[in-house]
């Protein structure tokens, strides 16, 4: 008889298992990664708004330096870069603050008007912290003020 039933019968469940381990696999990978405001990636395993985004009336410099004042007062600046894909109108750099990961980016919108998006995820789980980011764009905010009252 050409049937084979009983050699073959053990093929079936283990190749769905594997397969099923495979897709559920791929789906973490993909899934698990986002793009930080410094155009690098991270991991992480949720998802939403993590950043906030305000504009000034200064220049870039202003703006960069308050941003790193800022961050070293309430942790420490890790990197600083210029993405290779843009002019010298954007600066990034990644902090740590309160045990999370905060990337900035500063760019000069025009020659008056300056972005500074702030990121923040968690060191475990990589989860966002909204109230972060916010408080540190306030501080950001508050630091522009006390260097034009100088």
């Amino acid at each position: 008889m050409l049937d084979a039933d009983d050699f073959f019968d053990w093929i079936v469940p283990n190749m769905k298992t594997k397969i099923f381990a495979a897709v559920v696999g791929m789906a973490i990978i993909t899934a698990g990664c986002v793009k930080t405001v410094s155009d690098t990636h991270t991991a992480t395993v949720s998802f939403g708004k993590d950043n906030v985004e305000q504009r000034f009336q200064r220049s870039l410099d202003q703006v960069y330096q308050a941003a790193i004042r800022v961050v070293q007062n309430d942790g420490t600046v890790v990197t600083e870069y210029i993405p290779h894909d843009t002019t010298n109108a954007v600066r990034s750099f990644l902090g740590q603050v309160d045990q999370c990961k905060v990337w900035v980016r500063v760019e000069a919108v025009d020659s008056n008007i300056t972005s500074v998006i702030v990121q923040t995820r968690t060191n475990t789980w990589h989860n966002k912290n909204i109230d972060l980011a916010a408080q540190l764009s306030t501080e950001i905010a508050l630091q522009l003020q006390t260097q034009s009252g100088s």
